[in-house]
């Protein structure tokens, strides 16, 4: 097989993957379509609120399990379901602790599947951007625990907040940094949107001024819209390291 056909074989394959993935995201789109059709933010905690709340990242998980298979469980598709246990507990205002954990350890499980080599990119020669952007983001969480510290010691339990939310920052600045580190760009796409999720609903639960105007809109889209980018990421990582091999070979 020649270049010629080499190229042309690859981007049949690219494209076909590219047709079944967003096949597969159907039911992922749709499930989101009908939380946003059914959510009222000020609607009492129910189960059926949970279910309809975590649908849409529980189908990302399978679409990423489909793709990946079991090497995702400890990877992002494992990072899918602690963020749907996290998304349910949230329903419930008194769960708010076990559901930061539940994020904070997906936020783990992305950190280690970007240090993976799948992940690792193959060259350094943007390091010094890499590693500048990276400090850049370090600095804004810096800045924003900074910020939040004096709303942090009013709540009813700082004891307990003051650390969870200051580790739960370095967490989700480190996932960030790890993520720019990949130089894909849906992946650091997905995971700058999902802080800028974070930090909009930090902004709302902890100052005490009148709500944002549709800053719950703000929070789940730009939530969905990295989990959606993350889980697509992960599966292209895969797919291109196959491609890779299948050269090599």
């Amino acid at each position: 097989m020649d270049i010629l056909e080499t190229d042309a074989f690859d981007r049949r394959q690219k494209r076909n993957m590219s047709c079944a993935l967003l096949l597969s995201l159907l039911p992922f789109f749709l499930s989101t379509a009908v939380f946003f059709y059914l959510w009222t933010p000020d609607s009492p905690p129910s189960i059926m609120s949970a279910g309809v709340k975590s649908a849409p990242t529980l189908l990302l998980a399978a679409v990423v399990l489909r793709w990946n298979g079991g090497q995702s469980v400890l990877g992002v598709m494992g990072g899918l379901l602690l963020a749907a246990v996290g998304d349910c507990c949230l329903v419930w205002p008194k769960l708010f602790v076990p559901g930061m954990g539940a994020f904070a350890v997906s936020h783990l499980l992305y950190i280690f599947t970007f240090l993976s080599s799948r992940y690792t990119p193959y060259s350094s020669s943007s390091s010094f951007l890499t590693r500048f952007l990276s400090l850049i983001l370090f600095m804004v969480g810096g800045g924003f625990y900074i910020y939040l510290y004096p709303f942090l010691q009013k709540t009813t339990n700082p004891k307990v907040l003051v650390p969870a939310v200051g580790v739960y920052i370095v967490l989700s600045s480190l996932m960030g940094a790890l993520a720019i580190r990949t130089r894909k760009m849906t992946t650091m796409l997905g995971s700058l949107s999902f802080l800028v999720s974070d930090l909009t609903l930090a902004v709302q639960l902890f100052k005490e001024t009148a709500p944002m105007k549709y800053g719950h809109t703000v929070v789940m889209v730009t939530y969905f819209l990295a989990q959606l980018l993350i889980a697509v990421g992960d599966v292209n990582a895969v797919e291109k390291d196959d491609f890779a091999k299948l050269k090599r070979s």
